[in-house]
């Protein structure tokens, strides 16, 4: 379990140029380099690699086989293939025939997409004018216009009492609805006009179709095209299906070839040359360099000659951390991502955040609620197209769905903690269910006389806890870059912190002398000695500054308490007016308490994902990581991607390709 990012270091290499291809199907396969542009005194004395002649086959190529693969339904199991050259990928595409029918099959069914989408289109405008009863070529004429329209009682009402007489309009209302529907027909000369007028009042307009009989027949014959259209588009599916059987390992081995050689071209910009050798430079794990350069050895039977590059550049990010806490790198990653060089604060995020989490919370039912709410977004939210489309959107809106399950994976800790403080508490959606079921009764109870300063002492502990913490983590990240002045007033920070919070307490307690605590002096040095070191180490206006941020922000941490108190007082006072009304015996009141229950309850279960969330990351992001971390690190991006369809040609044949994965690398 690491607490910093994976240390990374610059190496160059130097070969052969007829090693080059080899080295770069290699270094694709491996995964752990970022290739970068070689340094300008390195290519001032090797110059650009230009790359091949071949590389526009390549290119057209890959278009053509894009084209193929998407137009081809996939085939599961597909058995990768090996190509040992790039002519000989050349020749398998060129042993490929089903360009012309596959390409004709396609533009096909597009044509038939499109007429359908039309058909049904103008099947709900029908559908919409059935009210019409002439025969549809009747409005249609050079000296006016027809259009279909529909619009809200008072909108059509504005409309038709706007219109001015040049437009010379004639109107065929439909039956009285909440919706107004109707066909006007007008002059061309207020076309404009109309246009406008129905514009500014809210009022759709649609051309009328170009269609001759009646909307019932008219109706009948789209039925019966559109039947047409899907058996015909059936009969494509199924040739394309038989086509896929015998082509799409093959076109699917291929494309993957040609992308491969697409982003081997890429990389030759960055790369520098001579007629007899290349170099190239990238950022390597530094637990990954000697199995690169085994791989590469292996590869070029050592015909090739590493070096270590100087440089003072911030080397790319890229985190390592188990797979639990991996989860919680989505949020370090929202903030911003570590630099290379300090701290990764995720480890601590995701021991803190679920605590701050289910701290807030601490009810048993809404833990319970949320927890099976996350569970069923890990599982891709199933039955969600039964929700209300408002519902839908509004999900969609804040978070994509990848976002939202890894948002679901981090809360579930937290739920565990709210429901175990839940029971401990005996907090049931705001009701005391233990007591009332077994007679238990809570040590403390969170909004109690006496619970509330017991909370409090512990939200000040975890404050001067989580304040500390990170001062000492910048401490140690201002010792690693060795300055020590930064280093003293880290120190005087966890100083007075100490001396301050203990301090504090010593005057709630009314012990305000020296004589009246035997550690008071102590606390006292300690904030004098605090004072001291920030002052000396950042300087007074920043020295001042960070003196009124350890307060402010060990006090920030009464927060927790603060979220955990709304919370349960707004659960009490929907179970006060909901619970009364339902005995108040009524029908009516019965009625409006239990509406007052379900939607007060939902409200608080929403405030019980927000606040806590929202406060719990805040308090990190703000009071904790303020201290040490910096942020705006790059990621890390090797080059390569991982085979499906084809096997590296550095790899005997029948045995798997090797494709290590790198946690929190991204694929390019």
């Amino acid at each position: 379990m690491a607490l910093r990012p994976i240390r990374m270091v610059k190496l160059g290499l130097l070969g052969l140029r007829e090693d080059e291809e080899r080295v770069l199907t290699a270094l694709h396969d491996l995964r752990v380099a970022q290739i970068e542009p070689l340094r300008p005194e390195a290519m001032a004395e090797l110059g650009p690699e230009r790359g091949s002649e071949t590389l526009r086959r390549v290119g057209d190529e890959t278009l053509r086989f894009r084209g193929l693969l998407s137009a081809l339904p996939a085939t599961p199991n597909v058995a990768p293939r090996r190509f040992d050259s790039l002519d000989e990928v050349f020749r398998a595409a060129a042993g490929v025939p089903i360009d012309a029918e596959v390409g004709e099959l396609k533009r096909e069914d597009d044509r038939l997409l499109t007429e359908r989408k039309a058909a049904a289109d103008t099947t709900d405008l029908l559908e919409h004018l059935s009210f019409y009863p002439d025969r549809l070529e009747y409005l249609r004429s050079a000296s006016y216009l027809s259009f279909y329209g529909e619009a809200p009682a008072e909108g059509f009402a504005e409309l038709r009492g706007s219109l001015p007489p040049e437009a010379d309009a004639r109107f065929l209302v439909g039956p009285a609805e909440e919706t107004v529907r109707f066909v006007i027909v007008s002059r061309p000369a207020g076309a404009d006009a109309l246009g406008r007028l129905a514009q500014a009042r809210g009022v759709r307009l649609t051309a009328i179709p170009a269609l001759s009989g009646a909307t019932a027949e008219e109706l009948d014959q789209l039925r019966v095209r559109r039947n047409e259209i899907e058996r015909r588009r059936g009969e494509i599916a199924d040739r394309l299906g038989r086509i896929a059987r015998e082509w799409y390992p093959t076109v699917a081995a291929i494309d993957e070839a040609l992308e491969i050689e697409n982003r081997k071209s890429e990389v030759l910009a960055k790369l520098g040359a001579s007629r007899a050798t290349f170099a190239l430079e990238a950022w390597v794990p530094a637990r990954d360099v000697d199995r690169l350069k085994s791989v590469l050895g292996a590869v070029t039977a050592g015909r090739l000659y590493f070096y270590d590059v100087p440089t003072h550049e911030e080397p790319p990010t890229l985190m390592s951390n188990p797979k639990g806490v991996r989860r919680f790198e989505f949020f370090v990653r929202f903030y911003s991502l570590p630099q290379a060089t300090e701290w990764d604060p995720t480890l601590v995020f995701s021991i803190a955040f679920p605590i701050f989490f289910g701290f807030m919370l601490g009810d048993f039912g809404y833990g319970l609620v949320i927890l099976l709410i996350s569970l069923w977004m890990i599982a891709g939210f199933p039955g969600a197209r039964f929700l209300p489309k408002f519902g839908r959107n509004f999900v969609k809106m804040i978070m994509g769905p990848k976002g939202m399950q890894q948002l679901a994976y981090a809360l579930l800790p937290g739920c565990a903690i709210a429901i175990g403080l839940g029971l401990y508490w005996d907090e049931f959606f705001g009701f005391h269910l233990l007591g009332l079921l077994t007679g238990y009764v809570a040590p403390i109870d969170p909004a109690g006389r006496s619970g509330v300063p017991i909370l409090l002492l512990f939200a000040g502990y975890v404050g001067l806890g989580m304040v500390v913490l990170g001062f000492a983590f910048g401490a140690l990240k201002e010792f690693f870059h060795h300055r020590p002045r930064g280093v003293l007033g880290k120190i005087g920070g966890i100083a007075f912190a100490f001396g301050v919070a203990f301090f504090g307490l010593s005057v709630i307690r009314h012990q305000t002398s020296l004589s009246a605590h035997p550690l008071f002096g102590v606390y006292l040095g300690l904030m004098v000695v605090g004072l001291a070191l920030l002052l000396g180490g950042e300087g007074l206006q920043m020295g001042m500054m960070g003196l009124i941020e350890v307060v402010s922000h060990i006090l920030s941490y009464t927060r927790l308490v603060g979220i955990l108190l709304a919370s349960v007082i707004l659960a009490l006072v929907i179970n006060s007016i909901g619970s009364g009304l339902v005995l108040g015996g009524t029908i009516a009141g019965i009625v409006a308490g239990i509406v007052i229950l379900v939607v007060g309850q939902s409200f608080n279960v929403i405030l019980g994902v927000f606040e806590p969330g929202i406060q719990g990351a805040r308090l990190i992001f703000v009071e904790y990581f303020s201290k040490f971390y910096s942020g705006n690190g790059q990621p890390f991006r090797p080059f390569g991607r991982a085979r499906r369809h084809t096997i590296s040609p550095d790899v005997p044949e029948g045995r798997p390709t090797p494709s290590p994965i790198l946690p929190g690398v991204p694929e390019n």
